[in-house]
């Protein structure tokens, strides 16, 4: 009886685990890079998902909401063309312990409210390309290397 006793109150603990350990929003660094690989700073960059949209100048970092949905970002400069991209969103470690510890209950709680999700921390947009970027491939410190072109990640 105790044991049962220990596991459901385990269980019950860490519902909405994801919930707990991240908050709805998180930062993002946003640069922007012409053909030749030199950084522009100050472009203006619209980060979008199914929570709505945020502005930010490129070389700022961003507090973006968390979703399970992709991030779609667009930067403008007057004398380049477009830079565009596709954060891909990806499961967190929280989203992993709801599952493995919590259930199905809290799982959901943290999908629906996003917290069980994370985008690329650190992103470099390049005028006039289309990229995509996977926080799966992310390493601590650096930008995040584009993964594919925006059209195969559809």
């Amino acid at each position: 009886m105790y044991r049962s006793m220990m596991s459901l109150g385990v269980c019950l603990a860490t519902v909405g685990c994801a919930s707990v350990m991240n908050d709805t929003t998180q930062g993002m660094k946003i640069e922007t890079k012409a053909s030749n690989g030199a950084v522009i700073a100050g472009a203006d960059c619209v980060l979008t998902n199914d929570y709505g949209s945020t502005s930010v100048k490129s070389g700022e970092t961003s507090q973006v909401r968390r979703s399970g949905k992709d991030l779609d970002i667009v930067c403008k400069s007057p004398d380049s063309p477009d830079a565009a991209a596709r954060a891909i969103s990806r499961g967190n470690a929280g989203l992993a312990g709801n599952i493995i510890f919590g259930g199905g209950i809290g799982a959901i709680i943290d999908h629906n409210k996003g917290t069980a999700y994370t985008y690329p921390t650190w992103v470099q947009l390049e005028f006039g390309k289309t990229l995509v970027f996977d926080r799966s491939v992310e390493t601590e410190g650096q930008p995040v290397p584009p993964t594919l072109p925006a059209v195969a990640a559809k």
